[in-house]
């Protein structure tokens, strides 16, 4: 590990440890406890609004070993998170029949801060959550489908909120294992006045279990918070950086590994991978009646890929680079309160949200081992968007509440593109939402839920101006800036707080036709409506403070809606089945074991299903034994040494000596072998 990480965090550590030799009031100590949220034990009757929502605390987050960072989102029921190429690169994510790539539509945010980049030069909604410290997240609230007016853009099939902790634990930690996998973890935070100060660092390396490259991950993170009560309200400051590079073992053509070309865990090209960095300043402030949040952000990726290897250049290769290098600013406001109209009781919450992206490069350059050779697109852009909403529970008697929203959205966006002067422009955009719902709890561990509506994504801003293909000068038509979808959904759930939390719902997706901006070739691509629907259920089990098992099923059914000259009505890359189970057994002290396995099915890889991914099932196991100050952790992630894949694509790509057009082939990205990871950490 690099010295400087070392000393930063040490210096965190230091910082954050040294107030609390001089703290003798026990009022002082007790506020510095960490709390502890048990958001599958939290009763949402009477204050969920639908079947899909949720509440993930810190203490399941702690329970669950993870491979990667990215994996709290599969705390989600029905929500899976996959990878196809280095581990500083975004996960791919899947839900409710999408191939959300690396976020489109599933809307993430923190602490105020959205995730989602808009016309990001890897993808649209890019959505990276390798910066986040599962050690310091509070809480996770989620909401699938889009019926709360608070959710904006990228939310067609849900969103989630991370919240951040004001005070956490004091704690080192160190883990290790195999494949040269080290990360140093430390976490504090004091008293200062009637505020808390809390410190966090953490510093990582990895080389994979890969054949042909070592990934090389040297990763750093750093959080510094204040809090402190303000007025009626509760106030925090946040600063937070990241800094990563790696190498990347992309997706591999299965007639490779056949013909012994590589093996399973090698790479055709060995010069594939990234850095990427992010920096940024939030402020907060909540009372019962105002929320309020602003922050800047600052984020860069430089990320090569080769997918095709010498299919467009037979000399040279495929490989490409690209580049995203951006600031946002932004902010949100809301009121909320209570009044009566007639004899009934209504909530209503209204609120604005702002955000400007200003984005020096966004690029796409065809490169050779990371030198490039030429540029196929180069642009500048700013997009801005506001987004009005107002959300209004009214209680219609003891049993009976209805839901009702409106949001209105517009965009704007302008685009300067270096090598192509008709492909600079401005595009504006608007969009209304409606959201309604009703709630019906008819027992006093019941309750029933309706609701439907619109939500919608954004494309990416350089698709809305864009009129001519960059390296032919083609013609293309432009996308629209705003895409809608409508959505609805049935839902039952059963809470008892002594035992048992169950929820299960039926939902129904559309999206409307659009065109796409594809990030990996600079330039549109069409697409089709699409209609999914499907169940989910979710179902939680305690048994006292030992045993706990938890058991979530995905069944969905996702086609294109409209007709396409030789194309079948099959959507590319949706899953049709996800399961995952859970069990852990806590003794009284001093240990606890875990064991978790998730599957998802057969996936689609073209329109006509006639290609279909292998079933990939992977098994998790922890134990964890505390013993004074001290805990160990062991983790063995996937441990039945799965030969599966992570993800599977269908696309033709060509390798040295075979004919110009190239071969379709399937394409994986294979599940990492069998690996352990030990832990030691030590609370002060």
């Amino acid at each position: 590990m690099k010295n400087y990480q070392l000393s930063l965090l040490a210096a965190a550590l230091t910082l954050s440890m040294q107030p609390l030799k001089l703290a003798a009031d026990p009022l002082s100590a007790h506020m510095m406890e960490q709390i502890i949220i048990k958001g599958r034990q939290t009763d949402l009757l009477g204050q969920a609004s639908s079947a899909s929502e949720g509440v993930i605390g810190n203490a399941e987050i702690s329970d669950r070993p993870l491979l990667r960072p990215g994996e709290v989102l599969e705390f989600i029921p029905g929500m899976v998170v996959t990878q196809h190429s280095g581990s500083g690169k975004a996960n791919q994510y899947f839900l409710r029949g999408f191939n959300l790539d690396h976020g489109t539509d599933f809307s993430t945010a923190i602490d105020g801060m959205p995730l989602n980049m808009r016309s990001h030069g890897h993808g649209q909604g890019y959505t990276d959550l390798s910066f986040i410290m599962p050690e310091l997240i509070s809480q996770i609230e989620y909401q699938k489908g889009a019926y709360h007016a608070n959710d904006g853009d990228f939310s067609a099939a849900g969103s989630a909120r991370f919240s951040l902790q004001n005070r956490t634990t004091d704690e080192v930690k160190l883990t290790i294992g195999q494949n040269n996998y080290q990360r140093l973890m430390a976490k504090g935070s004091s008293s200062h006045g009637s505020g808390d100060l809390l410190l966090a660092g953490e510093v990582q390396q990895y080389d994979g279990p890969w054949t042909d490259i070592n990934e090389d991950v040297d990763k750093f993170n750093a959080v510094a918070r204040f809090s402190q009560p303000l007025a009626s309200g509760q106030f925090s400051v946040t600063a937070m950086a990241y800094s990563n590079s790696w190498n990347a073992a992309d997706q591999i053509p299965g007639r490779a590994v056949t013909t012994g070309q590589i093996d399973r865990l090698g790479s055709l090209d060995p010069t594939v991978g990234g850095n990427s960095s992010r920096y940024s300043l939030s402020a907060g402030w909540f009372s019962d009646a105002w929320q309020a949040s602003a922050y800047l952000i600052d984020t860069d990726l430089d990320l090569w890929s080769n997918f095709t290897y010498f299919l467009a250049d037979t000399v040279n290769g495929d490989q490409f680079q690209q580049v995203d290098n951006r600031r946002i600013a932004g902010g949100a406001l809301s009121h909320h309160w209570h009044h009566r109209v007639g004899q009934f009781a209504v909530e209503h919450v209204v609120g604005v949200q702002l955000r400007f992206d200003d984005i020096a490069e966004v690029g796409l350059y065809n490169t050779r081992a990371r030198k490039r050779l030429n540029t196929v697109r180069q642009d500048k852009v700013q997009q801005g968007s506001v987004g009005l909403y107002s959300q209004s529970d009214i209680q219609l008697n003891a049993d009976w509440t209805a839901h009702i929203g409106l949001r209105y959205d517009y965009m704007e966006a302008s685009v300067d593109s270096a090598l192509t002067t008709a492909n600079s422009g401005t595009a504006a955009d608007d969009i209304v939402s409606l959201k309604a719902g009703l709630s019906y709890q008819f027992a006093p561990n019941w309750q029933a839920y309706f609701n439907t509506g619109q939500g919608f994504h954004s494309n990416d801003a350089r698709g809305a101006t864009t009129v001519a293909e960059p390296l032919t000068l083609q013609a293309v038509d432009p996308v629209d800036l705003l895409v809608k979808s409508d959505g609805a959904e049935l839902g039952l759930r059963f809470f008892d707080y002594t035992a048992f939390n169950a929820s299960v719902a039926l939902w129904y997706l559309q999206l409307d036709s659009e065109l796409l901006y594809v990030g990996d070739a600079g330039t549109n691509e069409p697409n089709r409506a699409s209609k999914r629907y499907g169940i989910e259920l979710a179902a939680y089990y305690w048994l006292g403070s030992n045993w706990s098992l938890d058991a979530e099923l995905a069944l969905t059914r996702s086609r294109f809606s409209g007709q396409a000259e030789g194309e079948g009505d099959y959507v590319d890359g949706s899953l049709p089945l996800v399961a995952s189970m859970g069990l852990i057994y806590k003794a009284d002290k001093p240990w606890q074991v875990s064991l978790r396995l998730r599957h998802f099915g057969k996936r689609t890889l073209d329109s006509f299903n006639q290609q279909r991914s292998a079933a990939t099932t992977v098994v998790n196991a922890g134990y964890q034994y505390d013993w004074q100050r001290w805990r160990f952790n062991l983790e063995l992630l996937n441990m039945p040494d799965s030969n599966q894949n992570d993800i599977d694509y269908f696309y033709s790509s060509r390798l040295a000596g075979e004919p110009a057009e190239g071969v379709e082939d399937r394409h994986s990205h294979p599940l990492e072998p069998r690996t352990f990871r030990m832990s030691a950490s030590y609370q002060f």
